[in-house]
Formats: C-alpha cells, structure tokens, sequence
C-alpha cells in the first residue's frame, strides 16, 4: 500500500460504529512501559476471545500490536509527556490513540530516508491500517489509527 502525507491529514478519528468490547489505557513514561502494556494487551487478547472483533484471526491481534507499538513509540520518542495511549477494541476493529501534549508538533512521516536508517513507523502503520490521522484537542495532540480485521476470501 502506498502512502501519502495526506494519509496522516488532521482529522479526527471515527466514532466507533458498534460498542466497546475491550478499551485499554496506558500513561508511558518509557520504552519499558510500552513493552509492559504491549504484553498485557497481547494477554487479554489471547485470554478473551470476547475481546476481539468478529472474525479476529491472530495475525490481526499481531498487525495491531505491531501498529500500537509504533505510534506508542513515536509518542514517547518525539512527543511532549505525558504520553497517554487508549486501544479501543469494536465487533468492527481497533482504535488506537496515542496523545501527547506537544500540540505544536504534528506526525510528520519521514521523507527521503535511507529505509536502513529507520524512521518509517507512520507509513507503515499508514499500511496496516484503515485509518490514521492526527487532530488536536485542548492542550493535546492525538495520533490515530483503526486496525481491522483482514478477511480472505476463497
């Protein structure tokens, strides 16, 4: 999937269509905190089949978990603390929201970068998803993105 910087336009997320069958919030205040959370998510996924959207296979636990990680890290790396992060999970899919208190700084995919020298978390988080934004509220920035369950078809 190709991405553009519009991929990561200032709007705000979707209003989920369903209700919340699993939300998760976390305060990260380092990267062991995110390896903290990711591993309690993962947990109660795998604990809770009631947790997850219909049709939920597990490389699409796997795709959201790779896609929270990246824009959790984003947050702690370039973001104004407090890092709060919220995971949303619908019959539809997952929201991710990331927030931070650096309302002047937006996502800003890297461009002309070495794929070697890293940097590449949005446009890949931009593939996994269905959705990505970012919007500010009050004195936060919130970086979004809705992870869906992938359906094969024979």
């Amino acid at each position: 999937m190709s991405m553009t910087l519009a991929s990561w336009g200032q709007q705000a997320p979707p209003m989920p269509d369903d209700p919340p069958r699993a939300s998760w919030q976390w305060s990260l205040i380092s990267p062991l905190d995110l390896t903290t959370s990711r591993m309690e998510m993962r947990s109660a996924l795998e604990q809770r089949s009631d947790q997850l959207p219909d049709c939920a296979e597990p490389e699409d636990v796997d795709r959201l978990l790779l896609a929270y990680e990246e824009l959790a890290s984003n947050g702690l790396r370039h973001g104004t603390p407090p890092v709060l992060v919220e995971v949303t999970g619908t019959a539809g899919g997952w929201l991710i929201d990331v927030t931070d208190a650096a309302t002047d700084d937006p996502p800003t995919p890297a461009v002309g970068r070495d794929p070697a020298d890293g940097g590449l978390g949005l446009y890949l988080t931009a593939a996994l998803a269905t959705a990505c934004g970012w919007v500010t509220a009050g004195n936060r920035k919130h970086v979004w993105a809705c992870i869906r369950p992938i359906r094969f078809h024979d």
